[in-house]
């Protein structure tokens, strides 16, 4: 037990585990999207032999976390991981008896920034989300076998977009991620366009596809409600409300992006004629939120509903003529009331009392007093989410209630956000 101890606390200190190389192994990570942002779960061990024991208690996983385009945190950079659960599969992670590989489920969890394999950090002027070099040590610890060379990433649901796009209008030059739903004969299909936040942009569209889980829209769980659906993720390489001036609009000044998206919105349809231009639906969160309220105040006439959390939109900078041109767009919000990044009070709050006051029938807000983890087991009982968040309830298609707590209902039937939206048409 010492000699493990002191093997343990010198993986843990040295840099490079330098001692692993005499015995390396292969493994492969995978990443998943969680409600907080992506996280390596689960870990996928190439065995040249079968191992005696297998069970959890018999690994040791060491992380090693840095970033070739700024610091991280000391504490975030290296650390030793748990493992809850093993089984044999095949070399993707598939559960297979008699395999040739073993799986390794890791433990995740809100606070857990060792699991991370992206870090927030400030590069140049402006903070974003980053792909760091995350490297894991695994140790068999009866045997001493040791896995260090990683050979490949799994990231389910992002691997099954398209992320090679780009898109050029005047000088600008977008990135997306784009997913088809299976071809089949029947009916033309809606398209879901998700605009992301500030710390998203850039030239890697997987950032905002796991940045905050909206992969997720591509989900069998969400794509069954749609009868399968387009997903359009458009990436600013910058951030969405990026002024003239190069600062922050809030609506007070002409961002430099909408032109360019609209464009890029209107090319994909064009390519693909399989799209239902009468269900074409705008959402996103924060900067993405600014964008899609600004998109929809632009052509009112050419989506078919609007779903946002988190806006960013300041409602002092509409007009009632701009509000009377939207009024009839179907547009559901989500908000929290802690957030104090788009305070409600500057932004979503106006807004839905004044869409009201003009008579919107069709216009809700799912509005909470924190954000919390729905799920009950990764932060725990009564976990808060940064109030900002408010984005998890509608990848996660949980928001189903009005602004004054009634539930949001369609021919008497209560609804999620989602269910909502799969039924509207232009």
């Amino acid at each position: 037990m010492k000699t493990l101890l002191k093997l343990s606390l010198l993986l843990a200190f040295l840099p490079l585990f330098a001692f692993s190389e005499a015995n390396p192994s292969n493994y492969k990570v995978i990443i998943a999207g969680f409600d907080w942002g992506p996280a390596v779960h689960k870990v996928v061990l190439e065995l040249d032999q079968p191992l005696e024991k297998a069970a959890a208690a018999d690994f040791e996983i060491y992380v090693k976390r840095s970033a070739d385009q700024g610091e991280i945190p000391e504490t975030q950079r290296a650390g030793k991981r748990d493992v809850i659960y093993t089984y044999p599969s095949d070399q993707d992670g598939n559960r297979k008896d008699g395999g040739s590989y073993l799986t390794l489920v890791l433990e995740v969890n809100p606070t857990q920034a060792l699991g991370s394999p992206i870090q927030y950090m400030r590069v140049g002027n402006r903070g974003g989300n980053f792909w760091i070099n995350y490297e894991m040590t695994v140790i068999h610890t009866s045997s001493a076998q040791v896995w260090n060379q990683e050979t490949g990433r799994i990231m389910p649901l992002v691997d099954e977009f398209d992320l090679t796009p780009k898109f050029m209008h005047e000088d600008l030059t977008l990135s997306y991620a784009s997913f088809k739903p299976t071809a089949s004969a029947k009916e033309k299909e809606p398209l879901i366009i998700w605009l992301h936040e500030g710390g998203e942009g850039g030239v890697d569209p997987t950032i905002p596809l796991l940045g905050n889980r909206a992969a997720n829209y591509a989900a069998e769980e969400i794509q069954v409600l749609f009868g399968g659906a387009h997903v359009l993720v458009p990436q600013a390489p910058s951030f969405w409300m990026e002024s003239v001036e190069g600062s922050y609009t809030r609506g007070d000044q002409e961002d430099i992006y909408h032109e360019a998206l609209f464009a890029l919105i209107e090319d994909y349809v064009q390519k693909n004629p399989s799209i239902d231009q009468d269900r074409i639906y705008v959402g996103g969160c924060s900067n993405g939120g600014y964008m899609s309220l600004k998109l929809i105040l632009e052509h009112p006439d050419y989506f078919a509903a609007g779903y946002i959390s988190a806006l960013a939109y300041h409602a002092e900078y509409l007009s009632e003529e701009q509000l009377k041109s939207i009024k009839n767009v179907p547009m559901w919000f989500v908000h929290s009331a802690d957030d104090t990044t788009t305070k409600p009070e500057d932004t979503v709050l106006p807004l839905y009392e004044q869409l009201k006051g003009l008579g919107a029938k069709n216009v809700f807000l799912s509005y909470y007093e924190h954000v919390t983890d729905i799920t009950g087991f990764y932060g725990g009982e009564n976990y808060h989410y940064p109030g900002h968040w408010s984005w998890i309830y509608s990848h996660a298609n949980t928001a189903r209630t009005d602004f004054d707590g009634s539930p949001v209902m369609i021919n008497g039937k209560p609804v999620t956000i989602m269910e909502w939206l799969a039924t509207q048409k232009r």
